[in-house]
């Protein structure tokens, strides 16, 4: 036993004399013929890549069954969130529903006048001119269309503002950002009435609250219809923010994304005059 350890021991030693001794030669070799070496390397590479191909075709097939199991793993939490997400929708359907029902009929029994279906024209948004207005669009729908000074303009998220200068064929929109612009509006949950002030920024001031403990940010805004110059209950945005006094309002509109508007006319004169047809511009 101690004669073939001493051999075991004789040949790793002679394994790693030949194999620096190979290394050192291939070296030598490398610095002093380039285009053989190059050639052995290549020739190598296209022996093994058969070989490597075969080899990495489980590795892929691997990573293509565990990206095939995250990705279920995934939909089945997307469509557990999407059951979740639509029993409450349906919850809500029914509820929306039954209070539906319920204002039909309290309406019938207190014999309530129903609020005007108001008319409508829609306008596309373009290239703002500029103006005596910092915070306006113009508007392709004029006193030709049936605009009026005063009107009522929203997109589908809410209100953009109102008509101040109305052309044959346009119409200037004076944003809610604007600080020409103000409009009454009411919180929804607390009732609180307010005034909307623009202040030239994306986002208005909150003004003559009489109480900022009623406002919280997140709270809803709708117009409240006082004065007569917009009808109540037209969604306007959400508090920002309550800091020293100042409350600003995150509108529901992006102006920068306005293409289409819809001008609408609830036959309220308001606190905006209509100008006769002497005064129209061309």
């Amino acid at each position: 036993m101690s004669r073939f350890g001493a051999v075991k021991v004789a040949l790793h030693r002679l394994a790693f004399i030949v194999l620096v001794a190979a290394a050192f030669g291939l070296m030598l070799l490398g610095k002093a013929d380039t285009v053989l070496i190059s050639r052995v390397g290549t020739a190598l590479t296209d022996a093994l890549t058969p070989a490597l191909e075969i080899m990495s075709k489980p590795a892929a097939s691997v990573g293509a069954v565990m990206n095939n199991l995250r990705e279920l793993a995934a939909i089945r939490a997307e469509n557990a969130r999407l059951r979740e997400e639509n029993q409450r929708l349906l919850h809500w359907q029914t509820m929306a529903r039954r209070l539906d029902e319920e204002n039909q009929r309290l309406r019938e029994l207190s014999n309530m006048v129903p609020e005007p279906t108001p008319r409508s024209l829609t306008g596309r948004v373009v290239a703002d001119t500029g103006g005596v207005f910092a915070r306006s669009l113009l508007v392709t729908a004029g006193a030709r269309h049936g605009a009026r000074s005063g009107q009522v303009v929203v997109a589908a998220e809410g209100l953009v503002g109102r008509l101040t200068e109305v052309g044959a064929r346009s119409s200037r929109v004076l944003l809610l950002t604007d600080i020409n612009s103000r409009v009454p509006v009411v919180m929804e949950e607390s009732r609180a009435r307010a005034i909307l002030v623009g202040t030239n920024h994306d986002r208005p001031d909150l003004a003559f609250l009489k109480s900022q403990s009623a406002v919280s940010p997140g709270d809803r805004i709708v117009t409240s219809g006082i004065a007569g110059a917009f009808p109540p209950g037209l969604p306007v945005g959400v508090v920002a923010s309550v800091d020293d006094g100042h409350i600003l309002v995150e509108l529901f509109i992006e102006e920068s994304r306005l293409e289409l508007v819809r001008i609408l006319d609830y036959g309220l004169n308001g606190i905006v005059a209509n100008p006769s047809s002497e005064d129209m511009p061309p």
